[in-house]
């Protein structure tokens, strides 16, 4: 029997939360799933009989690899400051938290500095050999795949070297027990035959190569080549993007509708790229952001002396985008004077520079772009109903980030390549916890505030590490509001919060409050608790922040 005593393992069993309301589980920052073995069975069989014992046991090895190198990420963090050896068992100690194997440490050497390793461990309960037992019978060599893939994945990674497990016996063999010894590749005199296992398989890349090719040729013959810029597979961004691609192939004016920050800007360019005035210039101008008194000037040009301070003649945007694309932006706040002005262009084709009596022809192809309702400013007078009418003709309606919860992904993924780039930085990526998150938050600012938050998330994040919940907020108490409205329900001890929830439940019945006054406590003190930030706040309760604003309002004499 081994003398190799393992550490506590509390700190592993806090960091296993279940969210049932949810349907999530968490192992630290990374999302688990239970699954009957009795299914991986199953799947194991499916996999032998569609692509052989030798591509199966290959997939099933780089699976636990890839599950290896994870947790070995996950040691680190946790019991970086504890002995070698402890952190090391961080890896065993969670293989049997896991429910896959019980581990017993035999023999442990290793030395991080030269790279030298050398183990060997007892496995007793795995579950690989007993389900491939019940569907294959004896096996006349190891077949725990997965589960030497991760010890492999998990002490490479540890390590820093390519370190190859092997299982020299086997349950499914016949032995009493599976035992597997790990030692430095090249120790090993069968090393290449093992650690073609670890590949992927070349006949599988060269089909992947090939299915690439084939997807640019047909991409390259229909023509149908998405813009880099726009990012998304969701219904409703699919169906903005393709109601754009259609009004490309014409010359009607576009008018784009949504939230601040949902992008409009893009699908504008997208629109001008994807049209037959690419080569043109694309100018875009935002009227919220300029005086009132110099938007004319901006929009149509001045000549010199036509008030004071135009010292010389200059062209507007509207003569700089010609033969190309002229993006108004927030073009509800446009004055009505401008409005008038514009109207005549989209009707005429020609402009007038400020203090000139002459006109001026323009080849422009107009997209507008609002976050107001311009139907309502109509009514209210703020906006001229026939300009109204001439922008209307193709409206395209951007959907907000909050709706669009499947495009969170590759927008960060290619937020995340963007921006470790520019800042140098290399990343894995952002934790399973962090992502789960990103998908309940409602987003005010929308695709902006994605953006701003993962450029945070790049620059505060260590170097070769994960972006996690608290690299994304500048105030912990707003991580830790965010982090409180996707955490687990309970953990592994559950029963604790189940007995709270029953006395809580008796304490209020008794207190005689009514619903109303329940409300109004609970809302005001988690606004209290969330220092004001409503955000915060509504995040803690689980609703969003309009539905917190309402009942404020509504609890408010």
């Amino acid at each position: 029997m081994s003398t190799i005593r393992y550490p506590e393992s509390n700190d592993l069993r806090t960091l296993v939360k279940f969210c049932e309301n949810d349907g999530t589980i968490w192992l630290g920052e990374s999302r688990m799933i239970l699954m009957h073995t009795a299914a991986l069975g199953t799947l194991r069989r499916e996999l032998m009989d569609s692509v052989g014992q030798a591509q199966t046991r290959r997939i099933l090895t780089r699976m636990g690899y890839a599950s290896g190198v994870r947790d070995a990420e996950l040691a680190k963090r946790i019991r970086a400051h504890q002995s070698l050896q402890d952190a090391f068992f961080t890896g065993p100690q969670l293989h049997m938290l896991e429910g896959i194997v019980r581990v017993t440490p035999v023999n442990l050497k290793m030395d991080i500095e030269t790279g030298s390793f050398e183990g060997e461990f007892l496995w007793e309960n795995s579950w690989e050999q007993d389900v491939h037992m019940k569907e294959f019978g004896r096996s006349s060599e190891p077949v725990c795949w997965s589960q030497i893939g991760y010890a492999s994945g998990y002490t490479s990674a540890f390590v820093g070297k390519f370190i190859l497990f092997k299982e020299v016996e086997c349950v499914a063999c016949g032995d009493n027990h599976c035992r597997i010894v790990g030692k430095p590749l090249e120790e090993w005199e069968d090393a290449e035959e093992h650690a073609s296992y670890f590949q992927s398989d070349p006949m599988l890349n060269h089909l992947m190569e090939l299915r690439t090719q084939v997807e640019y040729l047909r991409t390259t013959i229909t023509q149908n080549v998405q813009t880099p810029q726009l990012v998304g597979i969701s219904n409703g961004f699919k169906q903005a993007q393709e109601l754009v691609s259609k009004a490309s192939r014409t010359s009607v004016t576009v008018l784009l509708l949504g939230e601040t920050g949902v992008g409009k800007e893009r699908f504008a360019r997208a629109l001008h790229q994807e049209s037959s005035r690419r080569q043109g210039p694309f100018v875009a101008i935002n009227c919220a952001a300029l005086p009132h008194d110099l938007i004319e000037s901006e929009l149509f040009g001045v000549e010199k002396g036509a008030f004071t301070g135009a010292q010389s003649s200059r062209m507007g945007k509207f003569e700089r985008a010609d033969g190309g694309t002229l993006f108004l932006d927030e073009i509800g706040e446009l004055p009505l004077a401008a409005q008038a002005k514009l109207l005549r262009v989209l009707q005429e084709g020609e402009i007038e520079r400020l203090g000139d009596d002459r006109t001026r022809k323009v080849n422009i192809r107009l997209v507008a772009a609002t976050n107001v309702d311009l139907a309502n400013a109509v009514k209210e007078g703020r906006f001229r109903s026939d300009l109204y009418y001439r922008l209307n003709v193709y409206p395209v309606t951007i959907p907000p980030l909050r709706e669009r919860v499947a495009d969170i992904q590759p927008l960060v993924e290619a937020m995340l390549g963007r921006f470790s780039t520019l800042h140098e930085k290399r990343l894995l990526g952002v934790t399973d916890k962090t992502l789960q998150a990103m998908k309940g938050y409602p987003w005010p600012g929308n695709v902006r505030e994605l953006e701003n938050m993962i450029e945070r998330g790049v620059i505060l994040a260590p170097q070769g590490g994960w972006i996690e919940l608290e690299h994304l907020f500048t105030h912990v108490s707003e991580a830790k509001s965010w982090e409180s409205a996707i955490s687990a329900s309970g953990s592994l001890e559950q029963g604790k919060a189940k007995k709270c929830s029953s006395s809580l439940l008796d304490s209020i019945i008794s207190s005689g409050m009514s619903l109303e006054q329940l409300e109004e406590e609970l809302l005001t003190e988690a606004v209290k608790r969330s220092d004001g930030n409503l955000a915060g706040a509504a995040r803690v309760l689980g609703i969003t922040r309009p539905q917190l604003q309402y009942r404020l309002k509504r609890n408010t004499p």
